[in-house]
């Protein structure tokens, strides 16, 4: 199995939902990353979360409601939930359980004066592909609480037993230096990282706004993501049950261009959570399924 194709099927599990692809080409040592948080970086302070932990909602102004801003696709139904665990299994082409991807909401917290979540995902190969390819990746997504916007992106890659560290903290303007420990991602206002454009899909209320789009940063690249209803009544079966759940096809756009060898539907329960059942990829070398295996 090729580099290309190795790395794409990993991209599938650990980008989850927003589309694209990663390239993640460099290496350093040699101990695989085990699923422990990496430590907060400077700046950020874990804040208990309320009995129902969401985004905080804009303070309330004098003017009548009549008169107030309709809310953002993301504020209409908050649906964060601090320590929420969601378990998956990637099947490419006629291999099965090829991968695990692990996504969770390890907590809220104050980040550089932000009100902050702080969103995870490890991804892991497993046997056969694991014989030949080992990986073991961990990201760390700090995001706005308000918009779910990203503040800063970590990637802490083991692949075949050499490790890399990023970290990169986002800036619109360039203006703003990044600490001794992280670079300055040059980004597009509003842009978010994979793990924040996850929540941000689940939280848009697809009934008012069908489509949306949103720059977003898979750490290498910055793509525009666009997302569109395009069924409310699908009926799904994964390991972890069987789900009525709506099917959001996703496009990428690089650079204004769409890849037109790569699609992907993301299927979302129709339940409290919106909780992401089910994500369907069509690339060039293979085709994927990542399926939920276990809700905690």
């Amino acid at each position: 199995m090729s580099r290309r194709t190795t790395l794409g099927i990993i991209a599938i599990a650990a980008l989850g939902c927003a589309g694209g692809a990663f390239y993640w080409l460099h290496a350093r040592n040699n101990q695989p990353l085990p699923d422990v948080p990496i430590p907060e970086p400077p700046g950020f302070h874990a804040a208990p979360a309320p009995e129902k932990s969401g985004y905080l909602p804009p303070e309330k102004s004098p003017a009548s409601s009549e008169t107030r801003k309709p809310p953002s696709p993301a504020e209409s139904e908050p649906q964060v939930r601090t320590g929420e665990v969601l378990e998956y299994s990637a099947n490419v082409s006629k291999l099965d359980n090829v991968a695990t991807l692990k996504l969770q909401v390890a907590g809220r917290g104050n980040f550089l004066g932000k009100n902050t979540w702080h969103l995870q995902a490890f991804a892991h190969t497993e046997n056969p592909l694991r014989m030949v390819f080992e990986l073991d990746d961990q990201f760390d997504s700090y995001s706005d609480a308000g918009a779910l916007t990203s503040i800063q992106y970590e990637m802490h890659l083991s692949e075949r037993g050499q490790k890399v560290e990023s970290v990169q903290r986002m800036t619109s303007t360039g203006n703003e230096p990044a600490p001794q420990d992280a670079t300055a991602a040059r980004v597009l206002p509003g842009t978010r990282d994979p793990l924040g454009m996850m929540q941000f899909l689940r939280n848009v209320d697809w009934a008012k706004t069908p489509e949306v789009r949103s720059p977003v940063y898979d750490g290498h690249k910055l793509y525009d993501v666009r997302a569109k209803l395009v069924g409310t009544s699908a009926g799904i079966a994964v390991p972890a049950g069987s789900y009525t759940a709506s099917r959001i096809n996703i496009r990428v756009l690089e650079n204004g261009v769409e890849m037109k060898d790569a699609s992907f539907t993301l299927y979302l329960a129709n339940n409290a959570g919106r909780t992401p059942v089910l994500l369907e990829a069509i690339l060039p070398f293979a085709t994927a399924r990542v399926e939920l295996v276990k809700v905690k």
